[in-house]
Order: C-alpha cells, then structure tokens, then sequence
C-alpha cells in the first residue's frame, strides 16, 4: 500500500511531497515526521528504499507506507498528556512520533506479537534518544512495548484515550476495540479495507468516519492453550509513581528549553543551505511555468502602446514580479547544476542549545550527564 506522493531524496523532502498531496496537514504533525528519519527504521542494507511512499517488510519487520502513517497522525488529533494504545506497534515509529507529542506526562504503550520485533523496537529506540538530537528539542513520552496478541488484551486494563491498531480488523472485532477506548477518544483502524476513524461520544454512541482505502494483513486470531483458555495479555500499568529525580529532570530540563531566547526551535528541513524549492512550488502551483516564461519573452517584444507612448506603472510593476519570478527559478537550475558538478556546498551545522545550557550549569559532571539522558555528543 502507498505510491500515493513522489519519492524523496532524504527525509525532509518525503515529508515536503507529503504536505504537497495534503496528508501532513498540521504543524505538530509535520514536526514529528521530520524529527525522526524514516530510514533509521530499516535494516542497513534497505536504507534507500526509506522515502518511497511504499510499505515495507522483512521478516517479521514491517512498516506502513508514509501517507498511511500521514493519515493516522492526523486522524488521531494527538495532544500532550493524553494516553495512547497502539495494537501491533512494530518497529516502534509510529510510536515514537507520538511519544514527542504527548510530552513527558502521557501514556505511550504498544502491543506487538513477535518478540525479536519488540527487541528491534527498544533497540531503535535507544538509538533515538542517544543519538537524535530531536530528543532534546520535545518533551519525550517513552513507549513501552509487551509482546503478546492484541486480541487477549486483559478485560481489566483501563482505557485510553487515542488508539491505533496496524492490522486489518473484521468487523467482528470492532466491539472489542471499541471497548479500549475512553469516552472522547479516538480509535483509528483498518476496517474492512478502509482506513477508520471512530469517536466515542457517549457511553453507547459512536461516530465513524472513513478516510482512504488501503490494504493491511488481517489480525492474527489468538491460539487457545491446552486448557481451552486464551493468554490474557497484561499492559503496563497507566500511571506510574514518578520518581522525585525523574520529576526534577523533567522540570529542569523544561525550563532551560525556554531560557535566553525562547524554546528551541522544532525540527525543519535540514541539510544543504539551499533554496527552498517546495515553498516556491507551493506558492506558483496554480500557475505553470511555461506560462511563467511567456510573460517573461514577451517583456521583451514591443507591445501596444497607449496615447502618450508610456506604459502604466502597474504594468512596469508586473514586469519587473515576473521578471524576478523567472530569474529565481533560472538562478535554481544553475544551483542544481553545480550541485550536479560537484561544487562546494555550504553545510548548515545544528547547534544543540539545550545540550549547551546544561554543560554550562555549575553542577557534577554525573549530574549533568543525568540530565542529558546519558547521551554522547
């Protein structure tokens, strides 16, 4: 499933043809896209297949297509704090993506049936938080993955308040996923081959809303034990106490987030010192650019004249837009050109400005490190 949006050189531009088809519609959602690369979910040897809108697997390694992912991170209208569930949670992306939205005090759980794809997830996941500098510029919820089938989920676990499920549901299931949910919340599935969105609005009452077709392996249906009886499958525990040093990280680490100048800036395109390409195309989208270059030739054939053999001000003024719109977009081919020649390019260096405020604070260098999560530079 996927092929909807063009493929991308790196991640940023994936995310850029995203937005342009409209699946990535909201700021936080576009932020948590680029704040994690796609390609750091895949085995070494597939990387380059990381921004082609296609699904992908491996073994028991799986990842949705990015317009799927697009449009469950929109559907769920994630905020902070809020408690999320998602129903064979696979390499932990997604979950990932949603843990920087909920903030240090939400709920970040996930249910994946194959355990060697619970140890990918946790192993991805440390990679995340030792080594993305995205890490430090959100306030993180932390997933956390049991192995098990989403179908034996324990009758007792409390409910939540956004969940997802990666697997094509019956709808003979659909009862049973409903019940995970907290009355407001929003349930997010594969339902009889379409993307579905449910809300609960009431105790008894729903609204459901499909949103695209797609295509998705069905469920794994639970194999019964000896005595007859499904394994019933415990989640963690929806509140956890907080340690008073746990808190004091968090708190510390939010306020220097906010000192000096302000918050740090969220994740955006990174990489060449370039042009951005994808404003300029968004901007002129409704205008081609070969009728582009036709204003720009005929400036340069004598037109009709009024009365006074002067030319108004407003048409100098159309000259001279449409003058600069062709010379900016010839300046691009040029720069692409010796992009494609090997010429130097300027390469933006990220400064990590949290990192920076905690090594300069008159503290114990194990301390630091504490707040830093252990991370190397």
């Amino acid at each position: 499933m996927g092929g909807a949006v063009s493929a991308g050189e790196d991640n940023d531009e994936l995310i850029d043809n995203l937005k342009e088809a409209q699946y990535i519609r909201s700021d936080l959602v576009e932020h948590a896209f680029r704040a994690i690369d796609r390609a750091d979910y895949y085995l070494e040897e597939f990387r380059d297949s990381a921004y082609k809108d296609l699904a992908w697997r491996r073994g028991n390694i799986h990842l949705s297509a990015p317009c799927i992912y697009s449009e469950v991170m929109e559907a769920l209208d994630l905020q902070p704090g809020l408690s999320f569930l998602n129903l064979g949670s696979g390499t932990g992306y997604l979950s990932t993506m949603v843990g920087l939205i909920l903030g240090p005090f939400g709920v970040n759980h996930g249910v994946e049936l194959h355990e060697d794809v619970i140890e990918y997830a946790y192993q991805k996941l440390d990679f995340f938080i030792k080594m993305n500098d995205s890490f430090d510029r959100f306030e993180f919820c932390e997933p956390s993955f049991v192995v098990g089938n989403c179908l034996e989920i324990a009758p007792e676990t409390r409910q939540y308040d956004r969940v997802y499920c990666g697997a094509g549901v019956q709808r003979e299931h659909e009862d049973y996923m409903k019940k995970l949910l907290k009355v407001g919340g929003i349930l997010v599935l594969p339902l009889e081959e379409k993307l579905t969105k449910i809300t609960r609005t009431g105790y008894n009452t729903w609204e459901t809303r499909k949103i695209i077709a797609v295509s998705f392996a069905p469920l794994v249906l639970p194999k019964h034990r000896e005595n007859g009886k499904p394994r019933a499958v415990s989640l963690p525990a929806m509140f956890e106490v907080r340690s008073l040093q746990d808190l004091a990280r968090i708190t510390i680490r939010h306020i220097l987030k906010r000192s000096g100048s302000g918050s740090l800036p969220l994740p955006q395109r990174t990489g060449l010192k370039r042009r951005n390409h994808f404003k300029q195309k968004r901007e002129h989208r409704d205008t081609p650019l070969l009728t582009n270059s036709y204003l720009f030739m005929s400036r340069l054939i004598p037109g009709p004249m009024d009365n006074n053999n002067n030319q108004s001000s407003t048409d100098n003024e159309d000259e001279d837009e449409d003058c600069s719109r062709v010379c900016e977009q010839l300046e691009d081919k040029e720069e692409n050109g010796r992009r494609k020649e090997g010429s130097v390019l300027v390469i933006e260096t990220p400064v990590n400005l949290l990192r920076e405020r905690i090594l300069s604070l008159p503290l114990p260098e194990p301390l630091k490190m504490y707040l830093l999560y252990y991370r190397e530079k």
